[in-house]
């Protein structure tokens, strides 16, 4: 197993042999999260590596490359793991809501359903895909900070509780709501102010972020709600941002929190849930150590919990928005080797059959990763490569400077947790078809995501007839 190291510090990781062990000894079975590989990674007779009983170099086979691998065990795993940590450590109602844009899709949003939890949404594609994939609409939550009357209109038929980012979703709202007999049910997200140490794109719990009402307006936003007869406040939201290790800054927020919460209720607002979004981190190299899922879910419940006995308010039902830390180690992405280059005294690069389209992560955020050769994934990592997408763009590069055994074209090389932010933030760049995604459990694999075909980005061209060709 090897980990792309920061070009900036020119590091190595360690041989593939010595970084093996994550996914053979020491499996965290009770936080996934603190994992590089999916709990069912594991060597079959023949020395591979193989994923829900699934070897990953046959998976390729079958299915191509590059091809996102699911495995249903992981997922579940995580869903049960927030769930209970929910119910030993807060003395309340709780509810872990599935942060859907980390990856949308109806088999992962029926998997998460059947495992009792609910999901946000930040889109009309992401509620559908919901609703479809069985979510029941009153365990979906719609966040976004510049919604369309559509999407709005949507989740008002739907049922689905609005979340409040900003007037003019109050102003669009009112219009909407005009005349209905039943209000609809609302949270109202604001910026606490607290800052993380994350990359600064994914902040979005201080004051200089787009999302959510200023705490100083947060008083005047209820008080016209409170005289809004379509509008029921059924709580309040917050978010300090995402790949969190600090359980300080949750502290702090459980307190902010509880202090809008009391002025929520003083005007009469029922504010029976507090949301405090989501933002656990998880291992993508061998020096990450994020908190356990458990721990994570005790510091919060437990700061909630005490916040409100402070300043004597009923407990509301406590409410959390995990994406990456559900779903990120449950996925992996295979790709095929291609060419090489040897730049003597310089690099070396081997260059895959993907990259920054299906994995923009590493070149929007410097994002690092784990990988191994699919076949030989205890070889000697005798090689130092960087591992490069096949796109035009310098940058398109997923692993820098890692060690890996000599690769030879074909080779099928596995890059760990890439469940999240992946095939949700691909794209189509050199017109390069998206990839297709299975489904791992107990030696079954399925597809749950079609490879895109050439043609098939043709689908909503339209050439003018005075640009067609002359015959």
């Amino acid at each position: 197993m090897v980990t792309s190291a920061s070009p900036a510090t020119d590091s190595v990781a360690p041989a593939a042999g010595e970084a093996a062990a994550p996914f053979e000894q020491g499996r965290d079975r009770l936080s996934p999260n603190r994992n590089l590989a999916p709990l069912t990674a594991q060597l079959d007779g023949l020395g591979r590596l193989e994923v829900g009983g699934m070897a990953l170099g046959d998976l390729a086979q079958t299915y191509g490359t590059p091809l996102y691998v699911l495995d249903e065990e992981t997922l579940r795993a995580t869903c049960r793991a927030y769930r209970q940590a929910l119910a030993a450590h807060y003395p309340g109602e709780a509810l872990a809501l599935y942060a859907s844009k980390a990856n949308s899709s109806l088999a992962i949003t029926a998997l998460v359903a059947s495992e009792g939890l609910g999901l946000d949404a930040v889109s009309a594609g992401e509620l559908l895909t919901a609703l479809q994939g069985g979510m029941p609409a009153e365990r979906i939550v719609f966040h976004g900070n510049n919604k369309s009357a559509e999407e709005l209109q949507l989740a008002i038929d739907r049922g689905v509780t609005v979340v409040l980012d900003n007037w003019n979703d109050i102003d669009l709202l009112s219009a909407l709501a005009a005349g209905r007999s039943q209000p609809l049910r609302l949270l109202v997200r604001f910026t606490p102010g607290i800052e993380c140490h994350t990359h600064e794109y994914i902040r979005t719990g201080h004051l200089d972020s787009k999302f959510g009402f200023d705490p100083d307006q947060l008083e005047s936003v209820l008080r016209h709600l409170a005289g809004c007869p379509w509008a029921r406040v059924d709580g309040l939201h917050a978010h300090i941002g995402s790949q969190i290790f600090e359980l300080e800054p949750h502290r702090d927020l459980a307190a902010v929190m509880a202090e809008a919460l009391v002025v929520a209720r003083s005007l009469g607002h029922p504010c029976g849930d507090l949301n405090v979004g989501g933002g656990l981190g998880i291992r993508y190299v061998g020096s990450d150590d994020p908190p356990s899922i458990q721990e994570w879910v005790r510091v919060v419940a437990g700061a909630v919990a005490e916040a409100c006995s402070q300043r004597q308010l009923e407990l509301p039902r406590l409410l959390c928005e995990p994406g990456r830390s559900l779903v990120a180690t449950a996925g992996l992405t295979l790709y095929t080797v291609g060419s090489r280059k040897d730049i003597p005294g310089l690099r070396t690069y081997v260059s895959v059959d993907g990259g920054m389209s299906d994995n923009p992560r590493p070149i929007t955020y410097q994002s690092l990763y784990t990988a191994v050769l699919a076949d030989r994934p205890l070889a000697e990592g005798s090689d130092v490569v960087t591992v490069a997408g096949k796109h035009c763009e310098s940058g398109d590069v997923l692993l820098h400077d890692v060690r890996l055994p000599v690769t030879a074209p074909g080779d099928v090389l596995a890059v760990f947790a890439t469940g999240a932010y992946n095939a949700a933030m691909g794209s189509n760049y050199n017109r390069i078809p998206r990839p297709a995604a299975v489904l791992v459990h107990n030696g079954v694999a399925d597809v749950v995501q079609r490879r895109e075909q050439p043609e098939d980005l043709l689908r909503y061209d339209v050439l003018p007839h005075r640009l067609l060709p002359v015959s």
